[in-house]
This record gives structure tokens, sequence and C-alpha cells, in this order.
């Protein structure tokens, strides 16, 4: 081996020396010509995986307080719907262009990726006074972010050997899920304070926040971020043995011999196995976008607290983060457990069967809205473990099949996946409205029924109705006699008839009400001068916003068995995909894969022997 390293020692050149000056270095060059072992390899796969999840993070920010955007805009939920359909079909086309970078370098797309949507999302949003404006802003952020879901993987992938290539696709699919979950905790922790301090425009804080932690990222990863040549991108790394081979053969590629063979890339890619197995993880992942969405409003539309209270945004991004904290621990550990098997599609199968058992159990118990937290929270983390035990190994696996086809072109077949997966999302809930049409109901009028912050009402109106239902009933069957009484301009008379049931007084309350209006009162008097005395504000208050409030009684009646429906649609998506599981390379045998393991250790060696002798 002795000879070997002298043979094979140094860095693969990467070309004639730039002509640039060392500012333009700084910001645009950042390419390494050796590959990195040990703490630099997983220094470089931990700065891409950070700036992953800092930019789903920054992406899903809206997610966290979409009632308070629907409310602060009087925006419609179809018109919030078309703005996410929209910013993913943007996103879609955005990540073809993205397969570029096969040629560009990932790290720049990265590093400006991070600086564009800080800058948009802290500064762009909270700007943002119409509804149009908000629409344009995050429209731009699903362009950015399109071509980022091509980068950063491809950026794990040059730093992953294919042994380690389901751990590494496991910590790069944690960005989007940790993304979603970091979202979650920055607003169940900090969203009550901004909405107390700043009224409904206190979501904004939320953009402010994660479009500054994008920032900082960015700065990082100026300085630290790393991306292979393209001598080096272009090899196909299986073991970390394979590095001096990979360097030496990096020598000997011209640039002619680099253009050949990423000539006509689509022509290499677009294959049925690479679109059917890339569809079929689009539809598999309808209910992970779903959540990724809507989720807090699905909490809080459909679930109640013990008090029997929809629940609040802070409550409802609580059980987001269990959902996405189980996620992101799965997806890692499956990662592991992929790679030690050396297997992909056992898993896939299991995990597929697993996540379409527990989203009908989950999809079921949206008719109980009183479940406790316990309940919910044990069904949502088996389903996201289930999710993360089918998604982490055929993140790997489609990886390993592009680069079957070539390895130079990862950035291609990735772009591939990021439309297929970007343009089923976008088109699928284009659907959502027609089949949820209970949120806008909810959202539109629930402030009429909480009080600050979450609400605008002086007490509690979902409380007052849980405590007092027969008084509710009473006052909503005789509305029309008891509303003159609850008119402010006759509250004088009403109250000196109540306190002093004089002659006169009464005289004077007929006067003001009529005579039709005081013969319901004398019939009913034990209720007038009881209850509905009593809770007179609660009950006037409860009159002047009939209207809204049977709205949105209705929206809460209608919207777990809407919800439901949708969920049936993503089981659907589930059954769809296990299909496709076959179309993937790799064995279903564990004992297989390592014999094929050896073997390619064989051909690696002779490779090298025969290297060396080329170069005695």
């Amino acid at each position: 081996m002795a000879t070997d390293n002298t043979v094979l020692a140094g860095p693969a050149q990467a070309g004639p020396p730039s002509t640039h000056g060392p500012l333009f270095r700084f910001f645009f060059v950042h390419e390494i010509d050796e590959y990195p072992s040990g703490g630099k390899r997983t220094g470089y796969l931990a700065l891409a995986v950070l700036a992953t999840i800092v930019l789903y993070y920054t992406y899903f920010t809206q997610t966290g307080v979409t009632p308070q955007i629907l409310r602060y805009f009087h925006m419609s939920f179809a018109y919030y719907v078309a703005i996410v359909i929209v910013s993913n079909l943007l996103g879609a086309f955005a990540s073809l262009p993205a397969s570029k970078t096969d040629q560009l370098g990932r790290s720049n797309v990265i590093i400006y990726g991070l600086l564009i949507i800080g800058v948009l999302v802290a500064v762009g949003v909270p700007l943002c006074k119409t509804q149009l404006e908000f629409f344009i802003v995050i429209s731009l952020l699903g362009v950015v972010e399109g071509a980022i879901l091509v980068a950063t993987p491809a950026l794990v992938r040059d730093f992953s050997p294919q042994l380690g290539r389901a751990s590494a696709m496991g910590f790069w699919t944690v960005g989007p899920v940790a993304g979603s979950l970091l979202t979650s905790v920055v607003a169940t922790n900090t969203i009550d304070h901004f909405l107390r301090t700043y009224g409904l425009p206190g979501w904004k804080s939320q953009f402010i926040i994660s479009g500054g932690i994008s920032v900082l990222v960015f700065v990082v990863s100026l300085f630290f971020m790393k991306d292979l040549s393209k001598r080096l991108r272009e090899q196909l790394m299986v073991s970390q043995h394979d590095r001096a081979l990979v360097e030496a053969k990096a020598r000997g590629i011209s640039e002619d011999e680099l253009v050949t063979a990423t000539r006509h890339p689509w022509r290499q890619i677009l294959k049925w196995d690479l679109v059917g197995s890339a569809l079929g993880i689009s539809v598999f992942l309808l209910l992970y976008y779903a959540a990724s969405g809507f989720f807090t409003i699905f909490w809080a539309t459909v679930y109640r607290d013990h008090t029997g209270l929809n629940l609040s945004t802070s409550q409802a991004n609580y059980l987001n983060i269990w959902f996405w904290s189980a996620d992101a621990v799965a997806l890692i550990v499956f990662g592991i457990i992929s790679d030690k098997l050396r297997v992909r599609k056992p898993l896939m199968l299991i995990g597929a069967v697993g996540s379409i058992v527990f989203l009908v159990l989950f999809a079921r118990q949206t008719d109980h809205p009183s479940t406790g937290f316990g309940t919910l929270i044990t069904l949502e983390v088996l389903l996201a473990v289930c999710i993360s035990l089918t998604y982490a190994p055929w993140m790997a696996g489609y990886t390993e099949m592009v680069e079957a086809r070539n390895p130079a072109l990862v950035g291609t077949g990735l772009a591939l996946w990021g439309w297929i997966l970007r343009l089923t999302v976008g088109l699928s809930f284009i659907f959502l409205p027609l089949v949820v049409t209970s949120v806008n109901p909810v959202v539109d009028n629930l402030a009429y029924a909480q009080t600050f912050p979450g609400g605008t009402a002086p007490f509690n109106v979902q409380q007052f109705q849980i405590e007092h239902p027969q008084l509710v009933a009473f006052a909503t069957t005789n509305a029309s006699w008891l509303r003159p009484l609850s008119d402010p301009k006759n509250a004088n008379v009403v109250a000196a008839a109540h306190f002093s049931p004089t002659a006169a007084n009464l005289a004077a309350l007929q006067k003001a009400v009529g005579p039709a209006v005081v013969t319901k009162v004398l019939a009913n008097l034990t209720e007038v001068n009881g209850p509905v005395w009593t809770y007179r504000t609660q009950l006037a208050y409860l009159s002047v916003h009939q209207n809204q409030l049977t709205s949105l009684l209705n929206g809460v009646g209608k919207a777990h068995s809407q919800w439901k429906n949708w969920f049936w649609v993503s089981v659907g998506g589930m059954v769809l995909f296990i299909p496709t599981i076959w179309l993937n390379r790799g064995r279903w045998s564990p004992k297989n894969a390592r014999k094929d393991e050896a073997k390619h250790e064989e051909d690696v060696a002779q490779e090298l022997r025969e290297l060396v002798g080329a170069n005695a």
C-alpha cells in the first residue's frame, strides 16, 4: 500500500488556475480538488444539512401562523391554497435549470439562496400590505426553494459514499422536516407573546426571526461551505476506500471527456424507472405536504381542548412539534439501519404498509373532536415514523439509481425528482379547498368567539356556550323579542323596569319595545329576571354576532369529515406508491447485498493494482 500512496497521493488537478481576483474567489469560488475525509467531510455534510434546515424553516414559516395571515389579509382559504400551488409549481420548474449545478457547482446556489430567502422573509413579507404582495413574495420564495431542493441533496450526495448514503440522505431529509419542526417550536413559544404585544400584526415576528437566522447562516456558509470540483463530482463513490481511485481517475479526465459524459443529460435521465419512482414517492408524500402546509389549520379547526374550546395556534403548533420531531429522529435512525442492512426496498415496503395503517386510524380519529392530546400524539408519532421508514431508504436508493445511469448527472436526476414532486403536490392542492370548505368559516369567525390575543370577543364565547347550553338555546329560540331588550338605546328603560317594575316603568318599557315584547317578558319572567338579566352582556354580544357565530359552528361541524376525506386521498397515494418500490435497484436480501459489496471491493482492489502498474 505504500506504493499505492506514493503513486496516488496529492489532489486531483482542477484545470488551469483561476484568473479571477481574490475577492471574486472569496464570494463565488468554493471548490475543493481533493475528496475530504474524517472530520472535514462530516463538517461539510453538517453545514449542508444546517443550510437545508434553515432554508425550509424560512419557507415553512407561514404554516405556523396561517390563521393569523388569513385574518390579517382578509384572505380566503382558496386564495391561500392558490399561493401554495403557484409557489410549488414555480419551484417545480425552477428545479429544472437547477440541474446545471452538475456543471456550475452546488455551493453558490445554496449560499446565495440563503441570502435571497433571508431578505425576502425578514423584510419582504413584513412589508406586505395586500394579498397580492404576499402572493408575489411567497411565489418568489418557491422559485428559490425549488432550486435549492436540487442543490442541497446533490451536495450531500457528493460528500457521501454509497455505503453511507442512506444515513447521509437521512440527515438531508431531516432538513425539510426540521424546518417544519423549528417553525412549530418558535411559534409555540413566541406567537402568543407577540400577539399580546402587537395585536394581529404580531404574526410578522415569525418571519423576521426566520429571515434573520437565514442571513446568519448565509454568512457562515460563505466562509465554510465547500463544493467538489466538477472532475471529482463525476466519479461514483461507493466507499471511502475509493478516494484514491476517484482522484486518480480525476487526473486523467479531460474537458472533452467531461462534456461527453454530460451530453444530452435529460436523454439519459428521462427513463421509466426514474420517472416512475419519483412519481410514486410524490403521491406517497401527499400527507406529508398537507402536514407541512396545513396541519396548524387542521388541528385548530377539528379538535378541541379539555375545556371544549377549539385549539389555539400555539396548541396546534405543540402537536406539530411531536409529528416533526418523530419524523426527524426516525429519518436518521432508519437511514443508519438501511446502511447497516445494505438494503432499501424491504424497509420501503414495511414503511408504506405501516403508513397506510396508521393514516387510516388517524383519519378515523377526526370523528372524535374531543380526543385527548395523548391519543393524538401517539397516532401522529407512529404515522411520522412509518413515513420516515419509507422515505429515508427511498431517497438513498433514488440517488443510487441516478448514479447507475451516469454519476455526473445526479443534479439532473434530482431536478427530475424535484420537478415531479412539486408538480404533483401543486396539482393535488388544487382540489384541497374543494374538499375542505370549512376553513374560512372557522378561521374568519373564530375571532368572534375567542378573547384576546386569539380573538376580539369580550368573553370566551365557546366556553360560555359550553357552560350555559340551556340559556343559549333559550336565547336563540326567543331571539326576536329578546333583541329589542338588548338594544343599547333601551338600556335605561329595561334596567328601570327590572329593578323597579312599577306601572310607570312597565308602561315606559312597553312604549320602547312594544306590547308584544312586554307580553313575552311577562310570560317568561323567571328566565328574564334570572339568567337572561345576569348574562345580558354576553347574550347581547351573541345576538349582534349571530351570523358569524352560526357560520363558525357550521364550519366546525363540517371540518372533521372534510379533512378525513382528504386523508383518504392521501391513503390512495400511499397505496399507489407500493408497486413503484420494485422499480428501485438493489437487493431485497441483506446477505446478497453484502456479497455485492464484497465483489465491489475486489473490483476496486483490481483497478487500483492496474492504476499502480500504469503509473510505475
